[in-house]
């Protein structure tokens, strides 16, 4: 079958920077998703992403549907006639309802009897005729909020779109789009090549438009053009380094079609406002890359990318420095203003301002946060007055200017405004930390002082929602407490922190007055275990690896984390799958014989077969070894050494019948497997684990 490349672009006005890299891979994503259900082959899938254009290139695409067998099944041969072996009226309805004879007709024999059945090839439709429908369809899905009418058209998208053009090979698929007839012909630059351009074929689409109309299509290309003229820039004209934010840049390429960088310059007595507030103004309101010396101090510099080569780039430069000059005034006075009022005066204001309206104020969430830092600092070996102190000020920094204006840098002016008040350096510092880890991947808290605060934090809105039936949906997670169960957890591991979380939800729990929820301490915990399951997969641990020391239920994340690093290295061994399917065997029989009421007191005058005797012999040296170390915590040297029960314990199922006639036998045996079960108990269940066989 022939192939021809495909081309679609769709012209519009300026699309949404931070939603374009996003609609253009959903773009790609519904056409191919499109092909594939209509069964027609296709190479390559590109896109392509400018400020004013969506477009999707595809590779060696089929010029049509392969051509598809069909049969249908009719009434049975003994219904479709009759004695005389004329056509029923089954048998004709069923040949009408096609538009063929009953002559035309097959039979299929089955073990069922034989049926009528009508056989064809259904010839597979041409591309061209399956395009249109193809990419209407792709845009409809695309993930946009809100879509917008223009003019007289009924026609809506994120933005009004002006051209489309949609090529099979060098021909034109003319078949309305978004209402507008496709053609051949693309725009340039709304600047530099405010004209048509032609694309003869789609393998030209990208070079016409970088060669003719000053357009960098490929949104990759145009992203590491703008990563590498920024960092030659910042290291050419100031010896010094681009710091390029990711989400920066990928905003800063959805806003230019033909990006030039350009360095401007802003006056040094900013730069006694904190680096963070001058990076702020720069980055969310202007999208500039700031300039750091080698030793990562600021420099008063900053990098705009204009998109447009100008004939005169100091004028570019100058506007540019004269639209930052107010911004980085208002932080200058921002500062300046906040520093005059203590944040422990600010207090108070935190009272009007609502966390949520049956949890209260944020004042009220800072006196119940301040009361858990405490308690989990003592747990933790830190300076309780100092947890308590931090809480109480935690969120002060909310009412300041600075804050107020660039919400973003919350705790971090916290942090600044601190240390002007003098306040103890620990304490100064978690403010800022109590926001850590902010997203996953994130630093965690260095100080003992910011864990406190952090864990308790989010634990307080952990227990308040969940008490007030306002956990997390499928789709609605307003107060992100999937992130909050996943920052404590990883906070208390990697910082080897001594907590229960049974104990520190409970605690939280008790500062409320307003829970309407029973044991909402312990739902909150089984939430918060639940969020184990996802933190392990990342690390390329197994789910049954998981659920094995879920089963078990330990509630101290580091202990936690120590048994599921434990039960991962067992599982490695080669006697964990026979030791599992044991364990699962001794389960079910134990289970059956009344489970919990079977002790674990083995009588050896009982015993009676060599392999029995073998065994008990085994797991009471097992037991005298494995023991001392699970109260250490060393689960992995323990259930090494537990492996090395697989040979008696295979050799006691194969030589001794556990259920014995004998009363006193059976007992005795079922003691011995609850004993031996018990011992892996203490880590995890470990026939959840797949077993051999």
């Amino acid at each position: 079958m022939a192939t021809q490349d495909f081309l679609v672009e769709l012209g519009t006005e300026e699309l949404p920077p931070k939603a374009l890299k996003t609609l253009s891979d959903a773009f790609s994503q519904g056409i191919a998703r499109g092909l594939e259900e209509a069964g027609i082959k296709f190479g390559e899938v590109e896109s392509f992403a400018a400020p004013r254009r969506l477009a999707v290139r595809i590779r060696s695409l089929s010029d049509a549907q392969p051509d598809k067998s069909v049969e249908k099944r009719g009434p049975a041969v003994k219904a479709a006639f009759d004695d005389a072996g004329n056509p029923t009226r089954a048998l004709t309805g069923f040949a009408t309802s096609l538009g063929v004879t009953p002559d035309q007709l097959d039979t299929l024999e089955t073990d069922k009897g034989a049926w009528v059945v009508y056989r064809t090839v259904e010839q597979g439709k041409p591309t061209v005729e399956l395009m249109p429908e193809l990419v209407e369809q792709s845009l409809a899905g695309l993930p946009i909020p809100k879509r917008m009418r223009w003019g007289a058209h009924r026609t809506e998208f994120v933005r009004p779109v002006h051209w489309v053009v949609m090529l099979f090979g060098n021909k034109v698929i003319d078949t309305p789009i978004m209402g507008l007839t496709p053609g051949n012909k693309t725009r340039g630059h709304r600047f530099h090549c405010p004209k048509s351009l032609i694309v003869p074929t789609p393998g030209d689409y990208e070079v016409v438009l970088k060669q003719e109309g000053y357009v960098i299509a490929d949104f990759a290309e145009r992203r590491e053009q703008i990563r590498a003229g920024v960092t030659e820039l910042a290291e050419k004209e100031a010896g010094g380094k681009a710091v390029i934010d990711e989400d920066l840049l990928d905003e800063v390429t959805a806003l230019n079609e033909w990006p030039v960088p350009l360095m401007g310059r802003f006056e040094e007595r900013f730069l006694e406002v904190p680096a963070e507030a001058l990076i702020s103004s720069m980055k969310e309101h202007q999208k500039y890359f700031h300039v750091v010396a080698a030793d990562g101090e600021m420099l008063p510099l900053f990098i705009t990318v204009a998109n447009i080569q100008s004939k005169d780039p100091a004028q570019v430069v100058s506007g540019n420095e004269k639209v930052i000059r107010p911004r980085l005034s208002d932080a200058a006075f921002f500062y300046e203003t906040d520093r005059k009022t203590k944040l422990e005066d600010r207090v108070d204001a935190l009272k009007p301002i609502v966390f949520q309206e049956k949890l209260g104020s944020i004042y009220d969430k800072s006196v119940r946060v301040a009361a858990l830092a405490r308690k989990i600092a003592d747990a933790i070996g830190s300076d309780p007055a100092l947890a308590e102190r931090a809480a109480m000020l935690a969120k002060t920094d909310l009412v300041t200017e600075m804050v107020l204006e660039f919400t973003d840098l919350q705790g971090i002016m916290g942090q600044y405004y601190a240390a002007n008040d003098g306040e103890p350096e620990d304490v100064a510092r978690a403010l800022n930390e109590q926001y850590m880890p902010r997203f996953a991947g994130d630093d965690l808290p260095t100080s003992l002082t910011g864990c406190a605060i952090a864990i308790a934090d989010r634990l307080d809105s952990l227990v308040g929602l969940f008490g007030i039936n306002q956990p997390p949906s499928g789709t609605r997670d307003p107060f992100a407490l999937r992130r909050a169960s996943l920052g404590v957890l990883r906070i208390i591991i990697e910082r080897q922190l001594p907590l229960d979380l049974q104990t520190c939800c409970e605690w939280a729990e008790a500062n409320f007055t307003v829970l309407t929820e029973k044991n909402t301490a312990t739902t909150v915990v089984d939430y918060m275990l639940e969020r184990f399951r996802a933190h392990y997969d990342e690390q390329g641990i197994g789910a049954e690896v998981y659920l094995a020391v879920h089963a078990r239920r330990p509630t101290r994340p580091l202990d936690f984390d120590r048994r599921v690093k434990a039960v991962e290295a067992f599982r490695q061994l080669p006697e964990a799958q026979a030791l599992a399917g044991a364990n699962k065997r001794v389960s079910n029989i134990l289970t059956k014989q009344g489970g919990d009421s079977i002790g674990e007191t083995v009588d050896a005058s009982l015993l009676q077969d060599s392999a029995e005797k073998d065994l008990a012999e085994q797991v009471n040296q097992q037991a005298d070894k494995v023991l001392p170390l699970f109260e250490k915590g060393e689960y992995a040297s323990a259930l090494t050494s537990l492996a090395s029960l697989r040979e008696p314990v295979d050799s006691f199922f194969d030589e001794v019948m556990v259920m014995a006639d004998d009363d006193a036998i059976r007992n005795n045996r079922l003691a011995l497997l609850n004993r031996l079960r018990n011992l892996f108990l203490r880590v995890a269940d470990i026939s959840l684990l797949p077993t051999a066989g």
